[in-house]
């Protein structure tokens, strides 16, 4: 089954402008699952990777990594899927199976992770995202999608869902209702947003202007919101919270965030930040404070989060749009321009 064409949209350089870009997926293994994509979520982390910005890019690169698609053919021993499922990939395509996390169902934290995009296969081929028509993904690294579930809905899920859900997680349950803060509500901010909530929580959206306000309240659902910028507020609202999600992909200062933190309060950082993040060595020793950080979530996980939505008939806010769109999808999404998230239209596009 080697040589197969399939078709994508790729950046060849550092501007991070994507053009049409045909390749060939790789051999079918014996424990791969072949699909053709139907719907791609267009994350922050493409953006920076496209530029290379963070790691060291292979030019040229295939973005996405929110990737919703059908099952067209399955290697012989995987028993998971049939043809015709629905399922989905999220940041991972293969790990060493062998280590520590990876047999602690953390496979996301495994040293030698395959990265869905801007990886190299096991057998030296590039990886490709899912700003294309197909991939062969290992089983292992394959979820499916809930019946009751919309395609284009799941994707942001698979990213932006998973990496907000696997940090709070460690929340359910709680007894008391515990007062969460959102920093940012962008992607995965607004899911951050839907999920905590969903988890019974009070919450508190934190942002530079008020201009996310209306959306927040009355669109999310959130409880309170506070303008980061604005000292009075923020001197009101401190030690008012029990952890913070911190989903802010640029630069910025942590200490009038732990300001708002209670005793033993959390701030997870789970934004890939292309600068170092600062703070005062006693904005955490007064008040027991920790600085924590979440790397996306496990497949068990992905599944989790998918399983939680269909269950809780949670609705995802995203603008569908096609391929020919793509460059101008990441111009609005970096004057966050989006409410809240851009999904690709893969299969409805001519990506040719």
């Amino acid at each position: 089954m080697e040589g197969r064409k399939a078709f994508g949209w790729a950046a060849r350089d550092t501007s991070g402008i994507l053009s049409p870009f045909s390749f060939n997926l790789r051999e079918t293994g014996a424990e791969d699952v072949m699909l053709n994509v139907l719907y791609c979520g267009v994350d922050h982390t493409d953006l920076h990777q496209m530029r290379n910005e963070i790691h060291s890019t292979n030019y040229p690169l295939v973005p996405g990594h929110e990737i919703v698609g059908e099952v067209v053919e399955l290697g012989p021993e995987v028993k998971k899927f049939r043809v015709g499922d629905l399922v989905g990939v999220g940041c991972i395509v293969g790990s060493c199976g062998e280590c520590s996390p990876c047999q602690s169902n953390m496979e996301q934290y495994c040293p030698n992770i395959i990265p869905t995009i801007n990886g190299t296969n096991k057998d030296g081929s590039f990886t490709r995202g899912g700003f294309s028509s197909a991939m062969v993904v290992h089983q292992r690294f394959v979820v499916r999608i809930p019946e009751n579930l919309a395609p284009d809905q799941a994707a942001p899920l698979l990213c932006a869902g998973v990496t907000a859900y696997s940090p709070l997680k460690q929340f359910m349950g709680s007894n008391r209702v515990l007062r969460a803060g959102i920093l940012g509500l962008g992607g995965v901010g607004h899911l951050g947003v839907i999920i905590a909530k969903a988890m019974g929580h009070h919450v508190t959206v934190i942002s530079s202007s008020d201009k996310k306000r209306q959306e927040a309240l009355d669109i999310l659902g959130a409880d309170a919101f506070l303008v980061s910028s604005n000292a009075a507020e923020m001197e009101g609202a401190a030690n008012s919270l029990d952890y913070i999600l911190d989903t802010v992909p640029a630069f910025h200062p942590l200490g009038s965030y732990l300001s708002l933190l209670t005793v033993d309060g959390k701030l997870i950082v789970v934004a890939a930040v292309p600068k170092p993040l600062q703070f005062d060595a006693v904005d955490i020793i007064l008040g027991k404070k920790a600085i924590t950080g979440s790397f996306i979530g496990s497949m068990e996980e992905t599944q989790e989060i998918l399983e939680f939505w269909a269950e809780k008939g949670l609705k995802s806010f995203i603008e569908v749009v096609r391929m020919d769109y793509v460059n101008k999808a990441f111009e609005r999404m970096e004057r966050n321009d989006v409410r809240f998230r851009f999904v690709l239209d893969v299969a409805g596009s001519n990506l040719e």
